[in-house]
């Protein structure tokens, strides 16, 4: 045992000595101490590498104060580039040290630290340190003594791919904000679970804002979860090929928000037209029809920027054209919108009718989505189609020839890019599902960011830029790049589900997708002739008059048959499940409900110059329009989780009302005594960082303004 001990170089022989003592075989003459001849590390100029236990962990400089890690087993690691882009780092702005088990990378204000650990140095741990301030932003866990876990596991699957887990250690105290939109009131994440994949009216966009100064993007496409348990906070992927994470560090929100911006993109320019009222309903069922709405508004005289035509003013679904039965001059009837200031957008949905015309050709070029086996479907609402595989570059290119030449050509500015998730089926089978870049399990979150990169890059080869937004119903990291306007989808008419939009916006700003709707009085549900849903129309109407985007929206009841719309399609097929809802214009209402409406569409016009102002702090700077009390005030633990109120930007304090029958509310207003607080109903000043009793009138929502900045709203509310 001596002389094999001997024959082995240093490390080899602390290895072994180690090994011998944990199975109790002594080690003879070699004595168990830490040695500092370890090799484990590989440095480049912003980069350290470790390998061991058939795994190979990099982590890179990756912008400015922020790191990027990637793990594989058995393999190095991939340069997958799902969202983050390019980010040059000079190596003077690096610092790399080993000492021993341990490697430091620093890049500005974060330093990761890789310890090397175990009988053979076989595991690894990570830790991300402030640099200024030495304090632990995030670790992973250690391998808890006899318990051997690991940090980083990749979990086997049958079909040999893996199922990649990192677990860190939980932070007492820590907030947590952003991840996208889930329909709950929730502010603070902190003890939640999530499901990392997009279903109608839930957008997963994993970044995550933590309280101690750090931001982290999950940048895995995969379905998965994350849970930030009180215990650990864990991320997984159910099937991807590695583990791929960045985190960068902070002394603001608003610093960490605009280097992941840096990191994965910028929104662009918001145009003018974006700033006013948006109308739409369920739905224009042909050219006049809409027309006369247009006119109405003119002849009223009420503000409109932008007009809608929603779904099957197709003949089939994937045809990507107007029917020209219903729509007979396109071409005509964007001229005279545009004539009267009024941009005409259009629904597209990403299904592709078996029937359609273009079905054949896409499925003989792969340009569709595949199923694993069985019928090859991907949605059979209203009746058996596929999506096209936006994540195949010849696919975009093809979808995008039909939509210049058959909608932009003839004056659509601007597409509804429905169904972003897509919505497999109705229940969401992803793993039933294939895309041209790999199943929809490991890859399918992206979709809805390369649905939108295929209208933006063909809206800008068509000289559109500068004049780009598109609506979407879902978004991943990277969406805000290409003009994606995200909406919460159909939720209900419901004043809980009111509630649970406060929170849906102020997440998906954190998350980096700044520009953010809803449907004003929900989509499904709402009864015109129902007081109580009028009153929920008002409170939705004022709530979205201080959102980014002020658009009317929704299935109102009754559903009706208009005569003269059709009842087959043009092959014959019954189309049944097309209806024309309720009216939905401000007229609609009757005169209270049109009076307050009139009122807010006017105050959206006044915020014209303070709005564009934030709209060019998002391009710019990476900042949310809407914002959490927490953004502005970080130090205020009071105003951690405040749920029902938010910021329109820096200087607007906004407390919807989304109780039936509430006629004043609680508000907490955040700061010190150095902040002043004025409500604009009233003209009353509070210092902040009190709770204060807000009259909330039916015609009123609470708004305090921030140091005297009211934009003009003194008075008016």
């Amino acid at each position: 045992m001596e002389l094999h001990m001997a024959a082995l170089e240093p490390p080899k022989q602390y290895c072994m000595a180690m090994i011998y003592s944990r199975i109790g075989v002594p080690a003879m003459n070699i004595a168990l101490k830490e040695y500092n001849e370890y090799d484990g590390f590989e440095v480049g100029a912003t980069y350290v590498e470790w390998s061991g236990d058939g795994e190979y962990v990099r982590v890179d400089a990756w912008g400015k104060n922020s790191v990027r890690v990637r793990a594989r087993l058995m393999s190095q690691p991939l340069d997958t580039e799902w969202a983050l882009l390019a980010a040059p780092v000079s190596p003077e702005d690096v610092q790399i040290t080993v000492n021993g088990h341990e490697a430091v990378l620093k890049n500005g204000d974060i330093s990761a630290v890789l310890s090397a650990y175990g009988a053979c140095d076989e595991r690894m741990r990570l830790s991300f340190i402030n640099s200024s301030t030495g304090e632990v932003l995030c670790r992973e866990i250690d391998e808890g003594g006899a318990l051997r876990l690991r940090a980083r596991a990749h979990h086997p699957l049958e079909s040999g791919a893996y199922a990649p887990v990192v677990t860190f250690e939980a932070n007492e105290g820590e907030h947590i904000y952003g991840m996208g939109e889930y329909q709950q009131p929730v502010l603070d994440l902190k003890g939640s679970t999530l499901e990392l994949a997009h279903r109608n009216s839930q957008v997963s966009v994993p970044f995550m804002l933590s309280s101690r100064g750090y931001g982290f993007l999950w940048h895995n496409p995969a379905v998965g979860s994350v849970t930030f348990g009180e215990n650990q906070t864990r991320w997984e992927a159910k099937v991807s090929d590695q583990i791929d994470y960045w985190i960068t560090a902070g002394s603001t929100p608003a610093q960490i928000e605009r280097q992941y911006a840096d990191a994965t993109g910028h929104s662009p320019v918001m145009p003018e037209w974006g700033l006013g009222f948006w109308q739409c309903k369920l739905r224009y069922w042909n050219q006049e029809q809409l027309l006369e709405v247009a006119r109405e508004f003119k002849r009223r005289e009420i503000p409109l920027d932008v007009i809608v035509v929603d779904f099957f003013h197709w003949p089939l679904m994937g045809d990507f054209r107007f029917d020209e039965e219903f729509w007979p001059d396109p071409k005509a009837m964007a001229d005279e919108l545009h004539a009267m200031g009024v941009k005409l957008m259009v629904s597209v949905w990403p299904q592709i009718d078996l029937q359609s015309g273009n079905y054949d050709e896409m499925h003989k070029k792969n340009y569709l989505a595949k199923t694993r086996q069985g019928k090859d479907v991907g949605m059979w609402w209203p009746r058996d189609n596929q999506f096209f595989d936006a994540t195949n570059p010849q696919a975009r290119e093809f979808v995008w020839g039909l939509a210049k030449r058959n909608y932009v050509d003839l004056g659509v500015d601007a597409f509804w890019l429905d169904e972003a998730e897509p919505e497999w089926g109705g229940d969401y089978d992803y793993a039933h599902y294939l895309y041209w870049l790999g199943p929809v399990g490991k890859v399918g979150n992206v979709y809805p960011q390369l649905y939108n990169k295929t209208f933006y890059d063909g809206q800008l080869e068509a000289g559109k830029e500068g004049d780009i937004v598109n609506l979407t119903r879902a978004a991943w990291a990277g969406s805000q790049r290409y003009g994606s306007l995200v909406w919460s989808g159909d939720v209900q008419s419901t004043f809980a589900d009111l509630r649970a939009q406060i929170t849906c916006a102020i997440h998906m700003g954190v998350a980096g997708i700044p520009w953010f709707t809803t449907d004003m009085g929900g989509f499904a549900g709402g009864d015109p002739k129902s007081e109580q849903f009028k009153e929920l129309y008002i409170r939705w109407c004022q709530f979205s008059c201080f959102s980014p985007v002020m658009r009317n929206h929704g299935d109102r009841l009754p559903a009706v048959r208009v005569p003269g719309e059709p009842t087959v399609d043009r092959v014959g097929n019954p189309i049944d499940h097309i209806h024309t809802g309720a009216d939905n214009e401000p007229w609609s209402y009757g005169e209270d409900v049109e009076r307050i409406m009139l009122k807010y569409i006017a105050i959206r016009e006044d915020l014209r110059p303070y709005l564009r102002a934030l709209f060019e702090d998002a391009h710019t700077d990476g900042q949310p329009v809407v914002r959490g009390l927490f953004y502005e005030f970080p130090d205020d633990e009071q105003a951690a989780n405040v749920a029902d109120e938010y910021l329109l930007g820096p200087d607007l304090l906004v407390a919807p009302v989304a109780e039936y029958g509430m006629r004043e509310r609680e508000v907490y207003l955040p700061g010190g005594s150095d902040t002043t607080w004025v409500d604009v109903h009233t003209g009353e000043q509070f210092a902040g960082g009190q709770y204060v009793l807000a009259q909330a009138p039916l015609e009123s929502i609470p708004v305090f303004a921030r140091n005297g900045a009211d934009h003009g709203l003194m008075g008016r509310l």
